[in-house]
C-alpha cells in the first residue's frame, strides 16, 4: 500500500475529511514550531549575550507560553479527531466489505473466502487504527513541517541547512532498508490470524456434533499451535517496530549532533551570532522529527495496511451481472429449470447434474436425493443466488414469454420469496419483533396479535412462549440465542406463515427435530398449501416427501473429460423426476 493510497480516500469518506483536517493542522503545527524556535532563540540569546533580565524577557516568555499552549491544543485536537476518524473509516470499510461479500454470493464465501472475510472485518481492520492515529498525521507533518523548518534554517544559516539537507535522505534510505528486511511479515501475520480464525469458526460451527461424539477437545492442540504462531508473528512485528525506531533515533541524533558541532565551532570563531545559532539548533531536531516518527510508526501500522490491501481486494472483486427486468407475479408464474448443472467447488463433480424441474403456482415440490447430490445448490440456483454452469432458469408468467431469471431484478424477485435455510437466521430482538418483522415488511402494515397467535398455535410456538417468563417480549440474542434448535425452527416457521410471499423455500426443515417438532413442520406445510402458496422442500424424511405434489430426485455426476476449453456443457449426468399426484390443488406461494 502506498503511504496514502487513493483507494482509501475513495472508499472511506471519513478518511477524506480527516486528511483535509490533518493538512490544515499540519500547517498550523509548522507555523507554531517555527515561532517557538524563533522565540526560544531570541530569548536565550538575549539572556546570555546581552544580559537581559526577566523583566526584559517578559513579553517573549508570554508569547512563548501562548505558542506552546497553542501547539498543545492543535496536537490534542489532532489526536481527538484521529481516533474519531479512524473509528468512522474502519466502520465504513467494514460495512462495505460485508455488503460486497454478500453481493458476491454464497458460493464465493463458501470457496474459502468466508472465514477470511470474518477475520478481516473484525480483528484485521482494527489494526488500521495505528495507521490513522499515528502514521498518517506524521506523514502529513513530514510534508509540511520538515520543508517549512528547513526553509527557515536556510534563511538563517545556509551551512546548517546544507548539513541537514545532506543527512535527511539517510532517514528514508534506512527506512527502506528496514522495510525490505521485514517485507511480508505483516502479511504473514494476518494470514496466520485468518487461518486461526477459520479453524476456530469451523470448530465452533461443528462443536455440537463434536460434543455428541466426545471429540470436542480433538482440535485443542492445533488451535494452540496456531495461537502460538500468531503470537510469534505479533511479537516479531513489535520487535521490528522497536529496532527500526531505535535505528532512526540514533541516525537523527547523530545528524543533529553534526549541526550542533558545526554551530559550536563557528560560534567560537565568531562566524555566527548566538541568537541565530540557538534558533537553528532548536529548529534542527524539528526538521527530523516528523520523518523519524514516520519510520517509528510505520511498522506499527503495517498490520492495518495489510488488512486495507485485502479490503481493496474484496471491494474490487467484480460482481456478477444482475438483471433489471421487473419480476412477474410469482402467485401465477411457473419456475422452470432445464438441464441445469453446477460444478461443485474444488471437485470434478457436477452437483446437481442435468436437473429438470417445473415449480408451478400453488404446488408443493420436494427435492430428494443422496447427501452431496446438489439439493441445496439447486435451491441456491432457484433463488438466484448462484448461476448454473450449464442450463437455463426461467420464470414463466401466466401470460407472456419466459423470462430468464438472470435478467430479472433480484430485489423484486427476492421480495416475493421466503427462504428458511437449514439453520434459521434470526435477528436479535424480542420474539414478537422477530416473528412479526417479516409480515410488517412485506404487507406494509404490522401483524396484529390475532394473526400472530393463530400462526403460533399452528407451529406450536404458543406453548414455547407461554413457558417463558417474559412471553412474547423475551429477548433473543444473535441467531436466536436463548432458544433451543427446535424452538428457533418454530419461530422461523411462524414468521414464514405470517409473511405474504408467494414462494416459500424450506431447506431440510425437519433436520435435527424430534417427532413432535416434525409434526409442526408438516402442519405448517399443509397450512401453506391451504393458503395457496408455492412451496419448495428439500427433504429426506418420508413423511415430508409424502406431502409433495411432485418429487424430483437430484443426482450428482462425475465431470467427464472435457475439451480444451473445459466446457462443462458436454457433461453428462442423470436426474430422475418422479411426480406424485395429490388432489387437484391450485395453490400460490408464500415468503
Amino acid at each position: 500500500m502506498k503511504p496514502l493510497d487513493p483507494r482509501l480516500l475513495r472508499h472511506a469518506r471519513a478518511a477524506r475529511q480527516y486528511v483535509a483536517l490533518t493538512v490544515v493542522l499540519g500547517l498550523a503545527v509548522a507555523a507554531l514550531v517555527i515561532a517557538q524556535a524563533l522565540l526560544l532563540g531570541h530569548g536565550l540569546g538575549s539572556a546570555v549575550q546581552d544580559g537581559a533580565d526577566l523583566g526584559d524577557l517578559g513579553p517573549l516568555i508570554g508569547w512563548l507560553v501562548v505558542v506552546v499552549a497553542a501547539r498543545a491544543l492543535v496536537t490534542g485536537a489532532q489526536e481527538r479527531y484521529a481516533h474519531r476518524a479512524a473509528t468512522r473509516a474502519i466502520g465504513e470499510l467494514r460495512a462495505q466489505v460485508v455488503e460486497r461479500a454478500t453481493a458476491l454470493g454464497p458460493r464465493w464465501l463458501a470457496g474459502g473466502e468466508g472465514p477470511r472475510v470474518v477475520t478481516l472485518v473484525t480483528r484485521g481492520l482494527e489494526n488500521l487504527e495505528p495507521y490513522f492515529v499515528r502514521y498518517l498525521p506524521q506523514l502529513v507533518l513530514a510534508a509540511t513541517v520538515t520543508p517549512a523548518t528547513l526553509l527557515v534554517v536556510l534563511g538563517l544559516d545556509w551551512i546548517s541547512a546544507a548539513i541537514i539537507a545532506g543527512t535527511i535522505p539517510l532517514v528514508p534510505i534506512f527506512m527502506t532498508l528496514v522495510g525490505r528486511l521485514t517485507q511480508g511479515r505483516s502479511e504473514r501475520g494476518l494470514r496466520v490470524m485468518q487461518r486461526l480464525g477459520s479453524q476456530v469458526l469451523d470448530l465452533l460451527a461443528g462443536l455440537p456434533t463434536l460434543r455428541g461424539f466426545g471429540r470436542e477437545r480433538g482440535a485443542t492442540r492445533r488451535v494452540r499451535e496456531l495461537g502460538q504462531a500468531h503470537r510469534r508473528a505479533t511479537m516479531g512485528t513489535l520487535r521490528v517496530a522497536f529496532l527500526s525506531g531505535m535505528v532512526l533515533e540514533l541516525l537523527t541524533t547523530l545528524a543533529v549532533a553534526l549541526v550542533a558541532v558545526a554551530i559550536g565551532m563557528r560560534l567560537v570563531y565568531g562566524q555566527i551570532d548566538l541568537v541565530t545559532g540557538l534558533t537553528v539548533l532548536v529548529l534542527a531536531p524539528e526538521v527530523y522529527l516528523p520523518l523519524r516518527q514516520v519510520g517509528a510508526h510505520f511498522h506499527a501500522s503495517t498490520d492495518g495496511v495489510a488488512a486495507a490491501e485485502q479490503v481493496f481486494e474484496v471491494l474490487e472483486t467484480p460482481l456478477p451481472e444482475q438483471g433489471s427486468l421487473p419480476c412477474p407475479d410469482l402467485r401465477t408464474a411457473t419456475l422452470r429449470l432445464r438441464d441445469v448443472s453446477v460444478r461443485a467447488p474444488g471437485r470434478d463433480v457436477l452437483a446437481p447434474a442435468r436437473l429438470d424441474l417445473e415449480l408451478r403456482p400453488g404446488q408443493v415440490l420436494a427435492l430428494t436425493g443422496a447427501s452431496g447430490g446438489g439439493k441445496t445448490t439447486a435451491v441456491s440456483v432457484l433463488l438466484g443466488l448462484l448461476r448454473p454452469d450449464t442450463g437455463t432458469v426461467d420464470v414463466l408468467p401466466a401470460n407472456g414469454a419466459a423470462v430468464p431469471l438472470a435478467d430479472i431484478d433480484p430485489q423484486g424477485y427476492w421480495s416475493q420469496v421466503s427462504w428458511l435455510p437449514q439453520r434459521p437466521v434470526l435477528e436479535p430482538g424480542t420474539i414478537d419483533s422477530v416473528v412479526a418483522g417479516s409480515g410488517s415488511a412485506t404487507r406494509g402494515q404490522p401483524v396484529d396479535a390475532a394473526q400472530r397467535d393463530e400462526a403460533a398455535a399452528l407451529t406450536g410456538l404458543d406453548a414455547v412462549v407461554a413457558a417463558l417468563p417474559a412471553g412474547w417480549q423475551t429477548p433473543l440474542g444473535r441467531g436466536g440465542a436463548g432458544l433451543s434448535v427446535g424452538q428457533r425452527q418454530r419461530v422461523a416457521l411462524t414468521r414464514a406463515l405470517l409473511s405474504d410471499a408467494p414462494l416459500v423455500v424450506l431447506d431440510e426443515p425437519t433436520a435435527h427435530l424430534d417427532a413432535a417438532s416434525e409434526e409442526v413442520v408438516l402442519r405448517t406445510v399443509e397450512a401453506l398449501r391451504g393458503e395457496g402458496r408455492t412451496v419448495l422442500l428439500v427433504a429426506h424424511r418420508a413423511t415430508l416427501i409424502a406431502l409433495a405434489d411432485q418429487v424430483v430426485e437430484v443426482h450428482s455426476a462425475d465431470l467427464p473429460d472435457a475439451p480444451a476449453d473445459d466446457d462443462a456443457a458436454t457433461a453428462t449426468a442423470s436426474v430422475a423426476t418422479a411426480a406424485a399426484t395429490r388432489s387437484d390443488v391450485d395453490v400460490e406461494a408464500p415468503r
